[in-house]
């Protein structure tokens, strides 16, 4: 039986990464320190022929989505970046949780429906289609180009490279990447639907327009204006606070329409179904775990570094911490030199570590 397209979108986004990169990938815990996701538009052209074709043979996808793999050049490594950008976003926004969005225990997490779940359907949409739009904007997909907005040429905008990202194709091509909407009548395919489609909205809510003028003298004679994308971050950090405000959902049949809907839970003692979450929440259906420690869902938080005053209390469980000394090196006493360069001296300090306890 095919996994609904929700499950294969989280699958794609977070697992379907090809076997070297998964080997290095698999041996995060979220303890590393967070490096910048490099920019989409110095990446190397997209692979050719035979190349491009061996790529998407080895990504986990389905066998349609393989296909659209095979005829979109550039497609791929697309696919690749938006696995990198969800992952390292995930992990920046759980850096303080209980639940880091470490790699282990991650297949068991996304066959549950936790808010934690919720989080990763919809970080894991939102990244493609952030990373598909600036990729057709960077010039590295072939089947398309800046965005269409009204007055704006594709040759114009590049003599004065003012691409804009090109949401419309990204949207439109992720919805036929999935597939047809399936499992109306199943609750879990609908939440993850209802996830994967506030992801994607998170991205069209940071769309703006960006415009540039041109003349003589630096006058705006001439203004050409594009549209662009948010950085990613910004994408995240709405993505975490609707993590921390999700709704909690039971279902209902709507016999007009012949469906199932969500709807939050009846309150005790009343009959009476509760509302319907807004098109901006994230839903899930069950209570998380406490994630403190291992389990099938994460690997706890023995050995988490923590700080004294704000996180040790809720990320160590109780159990406590323990402190350990270390000396740090740092740039100090630094002078300007002529010319042109910046001499510092290396001083030392000592710096305190607070980790949880096993």
């Amino acid at each position: 039986m095919r996994p609904p397209p929700a499950l294969a979108l989280a699958a794609l986004c977070l697992l379907a990464l090809p076997a070297a990169a998964a080997a290095a990938y698999f041996g995060l815990t979220g303890r590393e320190v967070l490096t910048p996701f490099p920019g989409l538009g110095t990446a190397p052209a997209p692979a050719q022929g035979g190349a491009h074709l061996k790529q998407c043979d080895l990504l986990k996808l389905s066998r349609r989505q393989k296909q659209l793999c095979r005829r979109e050049p550039g497609l791929a490594e697309t696919l690749q970046d938006a696995a990198h950008l969800s992952l390292l976003e995930c992990q920046f926004q759980f850096r303080h949780e209980r639940w880091n969005c470490s790699l282990e225990g991650r297949t068991g997490l996304l066959k549950r429906g936790f808010k934690e779940t919720a989080f990763l359907y919809a970080v894991s949409s939102a990244a493609l289609t952030h990373t598909l739009a600036r990729a057709c904007s960077a010039g590295r997909m072939e089947r398309c180009t800046c965005d269409d907005s009204p007055g704006l040429e594709s040759r114009q905008a590049w003599q004065w490279g003012v691409c804009g990202d090109n949401l419309k194709y990204s949207t439109k091509f992720l919805n036929n990447f999935l597939g047809p909407k399936r499992g109306s009548k199943d609750l879990r395919a609908r939440v993850d639907a209802h996830n994967t489609h506030v992801g994607i909205k998170a991205v069209k809510g940071g769309l703006r327009t960006t415009c540039k003028c041109h003349g003589v003298s630096g006058s705006c004679a001439v203004r050409t204006c594009w549209k662009q994308l948010s950085p990613f971050r910004e994408t995240g950090q709405v993505l975490k606070l609707r993590h921390d405000s999700a709704v909690k959902v039971s279902s209902a049949t709507n016999e007009a329409l012949g469906r199932l809907e969500l709807w939050a839970p009846a309150r005790a003692g009343s009959s009476t179904k509760g509302p319907a979450p807004r098109p901006g929440d994230l839903v899930y259906m069950e209570d998380s775990p406490s994630f403190c420690r291992p389990s099938k869902y994460s690997p706890g938080t023995a050995g988490r570094v923590c700080s004294r005053e704000a996180s040790c209390s809720s990320l160590c469980c109780g159990r406590g911490y323990d402190t350990q000394s270390r000396l740090v090196a740092f740039s100090c006493h630094c002078q300007v030199q002529w010319c042109c360069y910046v001499e510092c001296q290396q001083c030392v300090r000592e710096e305190l570590v607070y980790t949880c306890k096993h």
